[in-house]
């Protein structure tokens, strides 16, 4: 079993997933009548589909600019970014949301791996909008391997509960979390979409999967 814990950080692979993303979510996004913008997210409750998209646009000019004032990020910090696109049509937000996936990557490349799950945060987002739209790719597509590299990482730096994952749909085991954390570590049993509701918080839409040592909120990497 490789293990992606020990493997040194690829600065470009942030990039590199918000690259792959972007190529298949800004055509998707340019062929969606407008009042598709106003669907709900069930992912994101109380935002529409245009909300999500002004805020991961919004993210990622931040740090395109270097713009981290006191509470970026925050729930307030969010909703501000998305009111000041209030007044953009859909296609200006689509546009910043393109120009922020092709500018970061370069950003968070030289930052050392501080801003790596912003990253993972905007490849989530754009599964929120696949969902919605009933497209395939939702948690999944082309991004997949980065994005399950990504989360390794994340859940490694951030102590996050030991978990031996066989997938499905991927070759080789992963183990995500901790690995000095004492006992044996949960076991996941399921497709790597499903996986990364798990750690994302998202809605699970009765997927089967087994999960035992751990209760799937303990998972949530974003709660």
């Amino acid at each position: 079993m490789t293990d992606i814990r020990e493997v040194p950080r690829d600065p470009e692979l942030p990039g590199r997933l918000l690259a792959v993303e972007r190529d298949a979510l800004i055509p998707l996004l340019r062929s969606r009548a407008d009042a598709d913008f106003a669907l709900p997210t069930a992912a994101c409750p109380g935002w529409t589909v245009r909300d999500v998209l002004a805020h991961c646009s919004a993210a990622l000019m931040r740090v395109v600019e270097s713009r981290y004032e006191k509470g970026v990020f925050s729930p307030e910090s969010n909703d501000r970014d998305i009111a000041e696109r209030a007044g953009w049509t859909n296609a200006q937000v689509v546009d910043e949301l393109e120009r922020g996936m092709t500018e970061a990557g370069p950003v968070i490349a030289k930052a050392g791996g501080v801003l790596d799950m912003i990253a993972l945060g905007e490849w989530v987002h754009a599964g929120d909008v696949r969902e919605v739209f009933g497209a395939p790719g939702a948690y999944a597509g082309a991004g997949l391997p980065d994005a399950l590299t990504l989360l390794v990482r994340v859940t490694r730096e951030k102590k996050h509960v030991p978990l031996h994952a066989d997938l499905d749909d991927v070759d080789e085991p992963l183990r995500l979390g901790d690995a000095a954390a004492g006992g044996p570590p949960a076991r996941y049993i399921g497709d790597a979409a499903t996986l990364v509701r798990l750690y994302s918080g998202r809605p699970l839409d009765g997927a089967a999967y087994e999960l035992a040592g751990a209760a799937a909120g303990e998972l949530n990497i974003f709660g």
